[in-house]
């Protein structure tokens, strides 16, 4: 990890398969109404997802006040894809931890609205994540996709991830049962 102090900044404007712009920013404070019906819009438009929206620990207030921190944050993100006015997709990275032996490592995660599937999106906020996590310093960018999300385990590999390992029953969906998760990391 660089031992500099700097704050996560993310800002930039890219097209769309469709012709529209798409603005990739932080999530800040007062996105949190926008970032709190993103996530409960999202994890109801799919089961690939680590939870469901009745599960969210968060209101509006307690999301801005998450995505605040990650504002301030020198080593964590939360970015947005804004088009036309609208949050479309949302991705982030985290931290595995603070603790020596791992604080070379973070987590990612995505989501993005099924009515912009297929537009880049995803693409692009995977690309400014991996982007700030080189600039924090990490080494090793992480995730976990379930086995049967062929789209995203493509979009992975794709950007380099390779798979690690994986869990026959690391999801025990509310529909599907059991579902296999793949372990995957880019070395940065």
């Amino acid at each position: 990890m660089k031992e500099d102090y700097f704050i996560m900044k993310y800002n930039k404007t890219v097209i769309l398969k469709n012709g529209k712009k798409c603005c990739l920013r932080n999530a800040v404070e007062s996105d949190g109404q926008a970032v709190f019906d993103l996530f409960n819009l999202t994890h109801a438009q799919t089961d690939f997802l680590l939870s469901y929206p009745d599960e969210n620990s968060f209101d509006a207030v307690q999301e801005g006040a998450f995505l605040q921190g990650k504002t301030e944050s020198k080593n964590e993100i939360e970015i947005i894809a804004v088009v036309d006015g609208v949050t479309a997709g949302m991705a982030g990275i985290e931290a595995i931890g603070s603790k020596y032996k791992v604080r070379h490592r973070a987590d990612f995660g995505i989501s993005v609205d099924k009515q912009f599937w297929g537009l880049g999106i995803g693409s692009e906020l995977m690309n400014a994540c991996i982007e700030c996590a080189r600039k924090a310093g990490y080494v090793q960018l992480e995730l976990n996709v379930v086995a049967e999300n062929e789209k995203a385990i493509s979009l992975y590999k794709k950007a380099g991830f390779v798979e690690y390992g994986r869990n026959p029953k690391g999801f025990n969906s509310r529909t599907a049962g059991f579902q296999e998760l793949i372990f995957m990391r880019l070395e940065l």
